[in-house]
């Protein structure tokens, strides 16, 4: 039961649109820290939810991310300068690209947990 609801949480905290709002804090002050936020969280909640949960919690509070982050970067489309800041990509090959590149660090991430519950055994 302790797992199930570890990965419910795990899941829920996914939820959040981290992409987008990387995106955002990029597009609104040309800060790159939401990016930095987005991958050391993201690499937090793989570590954690491999060590107290299982990885299916993970792929799917991945593809939520995605998802959510999709539905609000289609929110900002009418935003004329949203549409042009991310040249030569559009927002959704970027929302793309960096959903791609953050399953990086957190395969690392998972690959320490495991390291982590194998030397902890």
């Amino acid at each position: 039961m302790r797992k199930i609801a570890i990965g419910i949480l795990i899941v829920l905290l996914y939820c959040f649109p981290f992409v987008y709002f990387s995106m955002y804090l990029d597009f609104a002050s040309g800060s790159m820290l939401g990016y930095l936020f987005m991958i050391a969280i993201t690499s937090l909640l793989a570590f954690f939810g491999k060590i107290f949960s299982n990885s299916t919690s993970l792929i799917i509070g991945n593809i939520l991310s995605v998802i959510i982050s999709f539905y609000f970067i289609g929110e900002m489309m009418g935003n004329e300068r949203w549409g042009f800041y991310f040249k030569p990509l559009t927002p959704y090959q970027l929302l793309t690209w960096v959903s791609f590149l953050n399953l990086i660090p957190q395969f690392f991430a998972l690959r320490l947990a495991v390291r982590h519950k194998k030397r902890n055994k």
